[in-house]
């Protein structure tokens, strides 16, 4: 087990009508706002006047239009809006997309450069301008940690950073406002809980705590998805998933270990180059990334398919346990309604080898085994 500290400043008002709350924590900060927000789901589910009446003694600027990965483009143009009016606070609004965007508007206010040296790590932010959010899908976790995603539509990248200055200063998380999210982007939310848990699952450390942590949570999140689709508006269902997925990411599953990560840093590269969702690319590229690294860790994998996917391991090589449970895995999304393949997408060989180059274009792909550009090749290509 490695040394480690956790420290998370982010306040959580979990609960249905926690909103009430809105004017009272932004009011420290100041009056002027920039409201943030994605497609405009929350003006259809009466977010947005929400927010409004809450706020009635405040002077609120809105940027919408945040894509499903939030472009550096739109976060230019927001901190021009910010500069240009004296914002004192940026509000949120919206899923794991707009809380990212908003986290490298936040720490590229006061920085006069361009925000995408922040996210390519030629700057370190030592300024943030305040934010907090009101979250609308149970995906990423974003709502809780400093890290963020952000695609370079010019140069096809797309690429994972953080800041320590980049915690929102609080998060309402409020069930109902997921209940009108479509269930394609359920699934979608489901999916990137659970490849958050995973990916922190297979590390070299094996700490047992965490590995009971996770077990239990993935089980807690399997059980309740297929019945979010069947109740999409039951607010017990929509408030466990809205926990799992802040939990799944504010790493408090990874105290003393590493995640591996591979997974992602492979599906930044094909939604770099396709534009699709951030999870579609998750559950096609997951189970064979952990079919290529069974024969490398395959104790881990076995542990994986009898503590979570409940394989029955009498009479079965360790080998068989671990296929078992990784096809078991990807059986499960499919029947949620999941891509398994990226045909199902549109994505053919296309650009394999540049995705494989993009992917490995850093230090290391992985922890419990890092990915060479002909690994990810043929994990594209079991992929298609």
């Amino acid at each position: 087990m490695n040394n480690f500290i956790y420290r998370n400043p982010t306040k959580i008002l979990f609960g249905k009508g926690q909103i009430k709350h809105l004017s009272k924590e932004i009011s420290t900060y100041g009056k002027k706002i920039l409201l943030l927000y994605g497609g405009g789901s929350i003006k259809k589910n009466g977010l947005y006047d929400e927010i409004y009446s809450q706020l009635k003694d405040f002077e609120i600027f809105e940027l919408g239009g945040v894509e499903p990965n939030p472009r550096v483009s739109t976060a230019r143009k927001a901190i021009e809006i910010i500069r240009k009016n004296n914002i004192d606070f940026l509000l949120a609004a919206g899923g794991g997309s707009t809380v990212d965007c908003a986290k490298l508007i936040s720490v590229g206010t006061y920085y006069d450069g361009d925000p995408w040296d922040i996210v390519k790590k030629k700057y370190f932010p030592e300024k943030a301008l305040p934010f907090g959010d009101i979250l609308t899908l149970a995906a990423t976790g974003s709502e809780m940690n400093p890290g963020s995603v952000i695609t370079n539509i010019e140069t096809e990248e797309k690429i994972g950073w953080s800041s320590p200055l980049a915690y929102p200063k609080f998060s309402i998380l409020d069930p109902v406002y997921t209940f009108t999210v479509p269930l394609s982007q359920t699934v979608n939310g489901i999916v990137d809980t659970m490849s958050h848990m995973i990916e922190q699952y297979f590390n070299a450390e094996h700490n047992p705590v965490m590995d009971g942590l996770i077990e239990s949570s993935l089980k807690t999140v399997m059980k309740y998805a297929p019945l979010v689709l069947e109740s999409p508006h039951n607010y017990d269902i929509r408030a466990v998933l809205m926990m799992s997925a802040t939990i799944g990411l504010n790493y408090s599953l990874s105290w003393g270990t590493m995640g591996d990560w591979a997974t992602h840093g492979i599906e930044h590269a094909v939604s770099a180059v396709y534009d699709i969702a951030h999870a579609e690319g998750l559950s096609i590229i997951m189970p064979n990334w952990l079919l290529y690294i069974l024969p490398k860790d395959i104790l881990r994998v076995k542990q994986f398919a009898i503590n979570v996917m409940d394989v029955n391991p009498e009479e079965k090589s360790d080998e068989e346990i671990g296929k078992e449970g990784i096809l078991k895995l990807q059986s499960y999304w499919k029947s949620l309604g999941a891509p398994t393949h990226l045909s199902e997408v549109g994505i053919d060989s296309t650009n394999i080898k540049k995705m494989a180059e993009i992917a490995t274009d850093r230090p290391v792909l992985g922890s419990v085994y890092n990915l060479t550009k002909n690994d990810v090749i043929n994990i594209l290509k079991s992929s298609l």
